[in-house]
């Protein structure tokens, strides 16, 4: 999953295996038992170490399922959240004192979304409100803002968003940060540990892959549509990349 963010909330449970969750510039890692925690604007990625399959949960909910208008939590809390000022802390080990009582939580809510008894929506409403309330005890934070690299980013990113499809260049990149070239190359490394070339293809694989599964148009088709020009060198991306042919996804070899 390439680096990334979204206005909802998003808890990540690693089931099996192991890998690399990047938060912002930093990169963590990853065991069977552990949560990650995004709140909404956060950047994140997730990686699998080589030749280990890492399996993971998602839950993604907005958090307006959680609050109201006029609703007391929803201005001191769920807002502060929203805009990314209000910090919980984000990756959940079994050395953190509250990690069994947040595990309780999203136990909790899996069971009512598996058994989807009358009322269960209630029942993961309460769970997810536990499990806020209990990290903002535990370890909330109160920021004026985000960082401007962070803004800078976000900014990034939204360009390659809308025009990972066309010719996409590094001095285009570095342009809506307001940096030189050079400066953006490094910078670019630093906060998500890999060259604008690289993630720019990364991104349009995924988009690739995506397509592949869920429609019918050809592979050359595919590959144009995210960005590629070339067939054969997309080809011979997607197998360094995934280790098949785009042919062999699509197939689910």
């Amino acid at each position: 999953m390439a680096l990334h963010w979204q206005s909802s909330m998003e808890l990540v449970f690693i089931k099996k295996g192991s890998g690399i969750v990047q938060v912002g510039g930093r990169a963590l890692p990853a065991q069977a038992g552990e949560v990650f925690v995004f709140t909404p604007g956060t950047l994140h990625a997730l990686f699998q170490s080589p030749g280990i399959v890492m399996e993971y949960e998602n839950i993604i909910f907005d958090l307006a399922l959680l609050g109201g208008a006029d609703d007391l939590c929803d201005e001191r809390y769920l807002l502060p959240l929203q805009s990314g000022r209000l910090v919980l802390p984000v990756h959940l080990t079994p050395e953190l004192s509250y990690y069994t009582e947040a595990l309780v939580c999203l136990h909790d809510a899996e069971e009512a979304n598996r058994t989807r008894l009358f009322g269960y929506e209630l029942v993961i409403k309460g769970a997810l409100l536990r499990l806020l309330g209990l990290l903002t005890q535990k370890d909330g934070k109160l920021l004026s803002s985000e960082s401007a690299d962070t803004q800078r980013m976000k900014t990034v990113l939204q360009l390659i968003a809308d025009h990972y499809a066309e010719e996409l260049s590094v001095s285009s990149a570095a342009e809506v940060c307001g940096y030189s070239t050079s400066h953006f190359m490094r910078w670019f490394k630093r906060m998500t540990g890999q060259h604008f070339t690289a993630f720019l293809n990364c991104y349009r694989l995924n988009i690739a892959c995506i397509a592949l599964r869920s429609g019918n148009d050809t592979i050359l088709a595919v590959a144009e549509q995210a960005g590629f020009k070339n067939l054969s060198y997309f080809n011979r991306l997607f197998k360094s990349h995934y280790g098949i042919t785009p042919q062999m996804y699509r197939k689910g070899e």
